[in-house]
């Protein structure tokens, strides 16, 4: 009886509470965060983070995984199971959350090279990957160079598939060099 009444006092008190039921698109989305990071910010350099990326972007990237048409080690492996408005219902939730830039460290003499190697980014993703042209087109800013770098060397190489094809065009216009000079260019901008 004592254990009963004990916790009567603590729910009137509001110590004790009963949790919430997540609807079906959290519940997926929660299942992203061990690789994503809370509400799509990545702690992990080669995990990129996903919160506040453009929808259709998104959504593109998950449904060509999922199809094959995009190469991935794990994500094409996850995709199956999901239905193709699962994914869109995902790419909604992650693009509704606010962008966090995970900002970088670099010296000014990545900076100056990175400036110069990422000239011909600017016009798809602004001067400093903040400023995507349209929809399609993610955000890199503060996204983590590791992984940026590691996008960049699938994009250069062609028995991998990557649909993109100005992107595939651009990435090996890229001296070798610039590869990972660009990547921390962009992973050093905070906006």
């Amino acid at each position: 009886m004592r254990s009963k009444s004990a916790l009567a006092l603590l729910a009137c008190l509001g110590m004790f509470t009963i949790p919430a039921q997540a609807g079906p698109t959290e519940d997926l989305a929660s299942t992203c965060n061990a690789c994503h990071g809370l509400n799509g910010v990545s702690v992990g350099p080669s995990m990129p983070s996903i919160g506040g990326l453009p929808e259709p972007y998104l959504k593109n990237v998950m449904l060509q995984w999922k199809s094959g048409e995009r190469y991935s080690a794990t994500m094409g492996r996850h995709f199956k199971g999901y239905s193709d408005a699962e994914l869109a219902a995902l790419a909604a939730y992650f693009s509704k959350l606010p962008w966090t830039p995970v900002v970088q460290a670099a010296d000014a003499k990545i900076m100056a090279q990175g400036k110069e190697a990422t000239e011909r980014c600017e016009t798809c993703h602004g001067a400093t990957g903040s400023e995507p042209d349209d929809e399609e087109t993610p955000k890199m800013n503060g996204q983590w160079a590791q992984y940026m770098e590691l996008e960049l060397m699938k994009y250069r190489n062609d028995a991998v598939k990557m649909p993109h094809k100005k992107m595939r065009t651009n990435a090996k216009k890229l001296d070798e060099a610039d590869v990972s000079v660009a990547a921390k260019f962009f992973a050093a901008q905070p906006k």
